[in-house]
């Protein structure tokens, strides 16, 4: 199995380059830029479908043959705002040019072309709290199944506060067993807050078969490829994620483990 731990190769230019191929399953992929004012990334869709999200910073944007201008206006990513994103489907190209410091991320899966260009986000897109206690976390859905924006992709971001749980009680995701349990793929790309801080993340199968548990840091992404993923922020650090998952069919359908489900059934 592929390492489910990716650290950055760098802090500037194309840090992050997650591929089906390279993450040993078939549907989700992610790209990470880190761009100074000027530098430009750029990418042809092909058979896949993309969304761009602005996680912090602002650059033009030209997708599919449109000039969508200058997007971006959340300077930090803990400034909590909602993030300004675009959906471009596949056969089309794509170009960003930096107009100040910039993270880009570029989440992606295959593409049907049943959707066209647009903007999905900032509009639409409101800061949620999830879970109670110190399982509470706030979530920007981008692109969940609510919004019917994408073929494939489903793409939210989560802010969990010092001392919190997230993705929590431990769920899975990898059986294509609608209405019971969805097949998904997942990426978590990560922040913390101070940037020196670190959080744990945990995948693991109740046979386990699978039992990894990893220090996440800033710019770190983790790979679910199946099982349970629960994750936390040590006192003293917030945690963020962009998560992108993708599978057969665009459903978010999840099974708790047996063993914390009655976290679930207690704060219903």
């Amino acid at each position: 199995m592929a390492d489910l731990l990716r650290k950055p190769t760098g802090t500037r230019g194309k840090v992050h380059d997650i591929t089906p191929e390279s993450a040993g399953w078939g549907y989700v992929g992610f790209t990470l830029y880190r761009l100074e004012p000027g530098d430009v990334a750029k990418g042809a869709t092909g058979d896949r479908e993309v969304i761009l999200v602005l996680v912090e910073g602002k650059a033009t944007v030209q997708a599919a043959g449109q000039n969508w201008g200058e997007m971006g206006d959340r300077m930090d990513v803990f400034e909590k705002t909602p993030p300004h994103c675009l959906y471009v489907p596949n056969g089309q190209d794509w170009h960003a040019v930096a107009t100040t410091p910039c993270t880009l991320a570029i989440c992606s899966a295959p593409g049907k072309g049943n959707h066209p260009a647009q903007r999905l986000g900032p509009d639409g897109i409101t800061l949620t709290p999830r879970g109670k206690d110190t399982n509470t976390r706030y979530v920007n859905n981008i692109a969940m199944e609510m919004r019917d924006v994408a073929d494939s992709l489903l793409v939210t971001e989560v802010y969990t506060p010092a001392g919190h749980w997230s993705s929590y009680p431990s769920h899975r995701h990898d059986e294509d067993d609608f209405p019971n349990m969805t097949y998904l793929e997942e990426t978590y790309y990560m922040r913390l807050k101070p940037g020196q801080g670190f959080g744990i993340q945990r995948v693991y199968t109740e046979d386990g078969s699978l039992d990894e548990t990893m220090t996440v840091k800033n710019h770190d992404v983790t790979l679910v490829p199946k099982g349970h993923h629960p994750c936390g922020a040590p006192y003293g650090y917030e945690m963020y994620y962009l998560n992108v998952m993708a599978g057969p069919l665009r459903r978010w359908r999840f099974k708790n483990d047996p063993d914390h489900d009655w976290i679930a059934k207690r704060d219903a």
